[in-house]
């Protein structure tokens, strides 16, 4: 049994002050009021990052090994990510089925904090592209589809574009329990309402390469900004979208449909300035990434930061902020009985924030994965 005393706690929907939380085998047991000394700072639940690319120095793409996903975590941790789905962007099959056996290998070891994988593409339009590598951009094929529904992986999530799935794919892929998103996509607002009644459940990177919306053609950010139903994940940098941009979008979701993903690539975690990509690379300017054709390439961003950017920057109130980086991402994921609250039955995934909401401690599963 292990005791955390804290002076201010977060459950997921309501704020404590001085209590203790008990952590048995990995979950919570109880909380309850604290008479004694009380660990400074804010305890709240894990973060939890759909889409990671890389970090502390390792891409996903370059190096589908345990180690990349072990020192990945390890990266994310220092920032209060207690969860995410490696991420591996648009690859030939072999390095796509390589990365499988490895997520599969991680899940079956259970190494602390992955759940699954996220293949964004490589059934994407080549006009949104964005640096995605149009050789490896292609149809959904049996090969593909072998891969996607193998039962082994965790939580599965696939971003295509649909006017390159048809709608019989995405429910295909639906029914074998995968999580089907929508992004890198030029389609019409047609295609896109086709493929959200076929089982598609959510929007990559809200507006990044995505058919914007007009007057007279919504395009797909006009569908994603309407539908009810759908996730859109934000990538909360100052970069990948403007503040009134991100406003709009939090105005225009119902509460718990918008939800904080970095997109993160290698340098999180380091002091790295630039690193190879495919056959070129890709560089870092402050908090910017770039190829160097300069279009942006991911991001340097991390679910802390993006929490106090939506707090200061967007006027989110820190609860709603702190629920788009662990709550919603755990409903979107159907995890939400699991983790993304500190309550009795939850994981111990918990994160220590001081008052610049900045991460002093992170746990998985009651186990320390960062001490500031």
């Amino acid at each position: 049994m292990q005791r955390f005393a804290v002076a201010k706690l977060f459950d997921g929907e309501n704020w404590h002050e001085q209590v203790e939380v008990f952590v048995e085998n990995g979950m919570i047991s109880h909380i309850q009021p604290s008479n004694g000394a009380v660990l400074a700072g804010m305890l709240v639940p894990g973060f939890i990052d759909l889409q990671v690319n890389g970090g502390g120095g390792v891409l996903f793409n370059t190096a589908p090994e345990l180690a990349t996903l072990t020192r990945m975590m390890q990266a994310h941790s220092r920032f209060g990510s207690t969860a995410m789905l490696p991420t591996l962007i648009t690859d030939d099959l072999r390095v796509m089925q390589q990365s499988a056996d490895v997520i599969a290998a991680a899940i079956s070891q259970r190494v602390p904090g992955i759940l699954g994988v996220h293949f964004e593409g490589p059934h994407l339009s080549v006009p949104k592209r964005g640096v995605h590598p149009e050789q490896h951009i292609r149809r959904l094929s049996e090969p593909e589809l072998a891969l996607y529904t193998r039962t082994d992986l965790g939580i599965r999530l696939l971003t295509v574009a649909p006017e390159n799935v048809t709608p019989a794919q995405i429910a295909q892929l639906t029914a074998a329990g995968v999580f089907v998103w929508l992004g890198h996509s030029n389609a019409d607002a047609q295609t896109v309402q086709q493929a959200l009644a076929a089982g598609a459940c959510g929007f990559t990177h809200l507006y990044n390469a995505m058919s914007p919306l007009t007057s007279r053609e919504p395009g797909m950010v006009g569908v994603a900004l309407t539908d009810p139903h759908s996730w859109c994940g934000l990538i909360l940098d100052g970069l990948h979208m403007h503040p009134i941009a991100a406003k709009l979008a939090l105005l225009a979701k119902p509460k718990g449909k918008a939800l904080i993903v970095t997109d993160a690539m290698s340098p999180v975690g380091t002091d790295e300035t630039e690193f190879a990509f495919f056959s070129g690379k890709v560089i870092r300017d402050g908090n910017k990434l770039t190829n160097e054709a300069g279009a942006l390439a991911g991001s340097v961003l991390d679910m802390a930061g993006a929490v106090r950017y939506a707090i200061e920057r967007l006027d989110v109130a820190p609860a709603e902020a702190l629920r788009m980086a662990s709550l919603y991402p755990a409903e979107a994921l159907g995890i939400a009985a699991q983790r993304g609250r500190l309550l009795p039955g939850y994981a111990a995934d918990m994160v220590l924030l001081d008052p610049n909401w900045s991460v002093q401690n992170c746990w998985i599963a009651g186990r320390v994965q960062y001490a500031n």
